[in-house]
């Protein structure tokens, strides 16, 4: 049977004395049958986005097979739930160590790298292995993201078209891999992207058997609402069917936040109201780091009885629980003006980067339990004709 859902305003009844996280199975299988339906690619969850057990099992389940790696830890944790999952260790800069224990105890062949010493380490730590297929990273532009990811990995585009060739002479498959950058706001990022990659690629000549586009795949927040996804996915399949032989490369891409972002929120407390400043029982330290230091604005719902609270909306900044003032996030968050002590508040769109970068500074930390939900995310970029039924869910819970 599968677990039964609540709602959430039922939920915080029960005596949390932490902030905690909801979880809508439905959600998540909606954003992965929506890719699954419209985007023609093999698509490898980035498992650094939400590595709940529950939410890979989730993914696992409803057709998503290939994961994105990026440790030795992340490929065990994966292993031991899917024995015939197809892992891709797509970190470019791995240690030794776990590039052997990769290969040699968890059945790993895929590998990223943008060096050639990278290349080197790859290659002696498998024994010079005839299986192997490589992917080399390229830095591109992150123009269209809210994050770049440009400047720490990836090879330049003029030194690329020797390293894939470099790459070809030493394994049987090659493969070539980019990030536009989280959270692009734009389709145009990978149209530019794979359009720069293409040409790489012909300098090179070197047949690809792989052509990756990362991840990058946005969510939907306040003040940042993204074109329709169908849009991102038009552009790749437009450029990449422009690509000399494109039929002979498998298309790949890394999604993450697009997948499960929507699928969790996070139920907070407030602890004391100054003026329109929250003190809330999670901060930067705990689940709310990317409404920290990048400054993303959440969506928020006060859960309460509306009829007893005011419909005049107020901007809030919220602080978290440390004794620390950069435990700090500034929103705005909107919330009813007569916000108090003791109410509680959902944060949307926690399900991508929340529960996985939690610390536990000055003894703080959300609640391990995670509560099955059926009410539906404070905002959504799917349709509602990707409904997902009972069934389905039974379907997987067996």
């Amino acid at each position: 049977m599968a677990q039964a859902l609540r709602t959430i305003a039922s939920v915080v009844r029960d005596d949390f004395d932490t902030s905690f996280f909801v979880f809508r199975p439905k959600a998540l299988l909606r954003a992965a049958h929506f890719f699954g339906q419209h985007f023609k690619a093999n698509c490898l969850f980035a498992v650094k986005t939400n590595p709940e057990a529950v939410v890979l099992t989730h993914l696992y389940h409803a057709g998503i097979r290939r994961f994105d790696v990026a440790s030795i830890d992340e490929v065990a944790h994966v292993r031991r739930l899917f024995h015939d999952a197809e892992l891709y260790f797509m970190h470019p800069v791995k240690p030794r160590h776990a590039i052997r224990r990769a290969y040699f105890e968890f059945g790993v062949r895929h590998f990223s790298l943008d060096s050639e010493r990278e290349l080197e380490k790859i290659l002696q730590e498998t024994d010079f292995a005839q299986d192997l297929t490589l992917h080399v990273r390229l830095s591109i532009p992150n123009t269209y993201a809210e994050l770049t990811l440009a400047e720490k990995f990836g090879c330049n585009l003029q030194e690329a078209p020797q390293l894939i060739k470099k790459v070809s002479e030493k394994v049987a498959r090659v493969g070539i891999c980019f990030h536009a950058g989280s959270q692009c706001m734009h389709p145009d990022a990978y149209r530019i992207a794979i359009r720069m990659v293409a040409e790489v690629v012909e300098q090179s000549e070197v047949q690809l058997d792989f052509f990756n586009v990362g991840g990058g795949f946005p969510s939907i927040y306040p003040g940042m609402i993204p074109p329709y996804m169908e849009d991102y996915f038009e552009a790749i399949h437009h450029e990449f069917a422009r690509i000399p032989h494109y039929e002979k490369m498998t298309l790949l891409a890394e999604p993450g936040r697009a997948l499960v972002a929507e699928c969790m929120s996070l139920i907070v407390r407030v602890e004391l109201r100054k003026g329109n400043m929250l003190y809330i029982n999670d901060g930067t330290y705990g689940s709310l780091f990317d409404a920290g230091t990048p400054r993303f604005i959440y969506p928020v719902k006060l859960i309460c009885d509306e009829e007893i609270y005011s419909r005049d909306l107020a901007a809030f900044s919220f602080y978290g629980p440390t004794c620390d003032s950069l435990d700090y996030m500034k929103g705005p968050f909107y919330l009813p003006n007569d916000t108090e002590e003791g109410d509680f508040i959902e944060i949307g769109q926690m399900g991508a980067y929340g529960r996985t970068m939690a610390t536990r500074f000055n003894g703080f930390h959300p609640s391990d339990t995670l509560v099955y939900v059926k009410d539906e995310p404070l905002m959504t970029m799917y349709r509602d004709d990707e409904e997902i039924s009972d069934e389905q869910l039974e379907i997987i819970a067996a």
